[in-house]
């Protein structure tokens, strides 16, 4: 299988504003190019991710929503595919705290970089991946869609017998590497849909950047 072609990342954290008129609640997509599927980085990046976003009881989602109450719910997630696929940090926050909003996420995601997870942390991030993994064998079609993701991204034979002792050698310097390699704070894009008037004066004060405007055909006006 040739290696895939490197995807291009925008080199800094400048927001993208599509105006809703009135809008409540703003929508957030805090987002990056990250790894293909098979990447041997895969196992660190899961466990990594269930604990900044990737759980009910992650960081980002404990912060937002238990702690300020900015959101019923913000999580994360890496998308696979044969070539670099995204990294998307989603949710939709109070309009009022649509700044404050990004901050935090800003600052969890810098949390996760600057230093490695406590023990008890690393090992509930392990075991949410070990233990959902049977999950996708449950059915006749969960059967089916494991064992064509071996073929679809070319992964070993024996992936998913082994998968499970692979997460669970996961270590904490490990989760922090792919953390400052795949969560950069100056590539991560900021969308925020909601309304203009409102929010652009809270993204301003972030000193990200100029924001830009577009539309909700994502052009440019």
């Amino acid at each position: 299988m040739p290696s895939p072609r490197p995807a291009r990342c925008t080199d800094r954290t400048t927001p993208t504003v599509v105006d809703k008129p009135g809008a409540p609640q703003t929508a957030l997509r805090v987002t990056a190019i990250a790894a293909p599927r098979r990447t041997p980085d895969y196992p660190a990046m899961q466990v990594m991710n269930a604990a900044l976003g990737g759980l009910f009881s992650s960081r980002i989602n404990l912060n937002l929503r238990e702690e300020k109450g900015y959101s019923y719910g913000v999580f994360s997630d890496f998308r696979y595919h044969r070539t670099p696929g995204p990294f998307a940090i989603a949710g939709s926050v109070r309009t009022d705290v649509t700044g404050l909003s990004v901050a935090e996420i800003l600052k969890e995601v810098n949390g996760m970089r600057d230093k490695p997870l406590p023990g008890p942390e690393l090992a509930g991030a392990r075991d949410s991946q070990v233990y959902s993994l049977p999950g996708q064998f449950e059915t006749n079609s969960g059967i089916g869609a494991s064992l064509a993701e071996t073929y679809v991204f070319d992964l070993p034979a024996d992936y998913w017998r082994t998968l499970p002792d692979r997460f669970r050698a996961v270590t904490a310097a490990q989760v922090q590497a792919a953390a400052q390699k795949y969560v950069k704070p100056d590539q991560l894009k900021v969308i925020a849909v909601g309304d203009r008037a409102a929010i652009l004066p809270q993204l301003q004060k972030l000193g990200l950047g100029t924001p830009e405007l577009r539309d909700t055909d994502g052009q440019l006006p």
